[in-house]
């Protein structure tokens, strides 16, 4: 299917609507019970039943707008349904609240895995969109996959050792935020890096010299 492009805001709702529903649904439900088929859930664990289907959907639906999905956003659908799904048939909250140190984990094991070899796996990824030469890329890399590290080791923290209400906040919020903050934080080295494409009228590029 060939890759097409969809709006911003279009774009942006699709990847971070999910996200916002659980949060939204979270709240409304985290005081109440539910009994089916003689089990009792706690409001968490429908919210996250919910979470996994409105999941697979966006992402199903970005899929068929744009003709493509990345690595990491299929990587995560599925930590989404295994980490979702267990703690859904098992009922206990443990295992979906692992999901962020999971993805965060294996997306620092990647790039690492991507440096050890002297490649910047993540220009594969966002090369299209960032364009930076080489040297750039392997820095934002090696920053990356230290980041991301360090958002799996805090995940475990926050999840372990405090309630599931500020866990639910620190990962809406939390570290929704800490990405923002670290790609503004990049600015300098975007800048410094940037590999904007030549124009192909300027003198000396078409070969004629005029």
């Amino acid at each position: 299917m060939a890759e097409q492009k969809i709006g911003t805001g279009l774009k942006l709702a699709l990847e971070m609507g999910p996200i916002a529903a659980f949060f939204i649904g979270y709240v409304m439900l985290k005081d109440r019970v539910f009994s089916i088929g003689g089990t009792n859930y706690d409001g968490f664990i429908i919210v996250t039943a919910a979470f996994i289907p409105l999941m697979i959907l966006t992402t199903a639906i970005l899929w068929k707008l744009t003709g493509k999905l990345s690595r990491m956003q299929i990587a995560t659908v599925i930590l989404v349904v295994v980490f979702g799904g267990l703690s859904v048939w098992l009922n206990d909250e443990r295992f979906f609240k692992m999901k962020p140190t999971m993805i965060y984990a294996l997306f620092a094991v990647a790039l690492g895995i991507g440096l050890a070899r002297g490649q910047s796996w993540l220009q594969l990824v966002m090369g299209e969109a960032l364009p930076m030469k080489p040297a750039g890329w392997m820095i934002l890399t090696k920053r990356l996959a230290l980041f991301f590290a360090f958002l799996a080791i805090a995940n475990e923290v926050v999840w372990r050792s405090f309630s599931t209400e500020i866990w639910v906040n620190f990962k809406t919020f939390g570290l929704t935020a800490a990405l923002f903050v670290f790609f503004m934080a990049q600015g300098r080295l975007m800048a410094e890096h940037g590999d904007a494409p030549h124009d192909e009228d300027e003198p000396g590029q078409n070969g004629t010299g005029v």
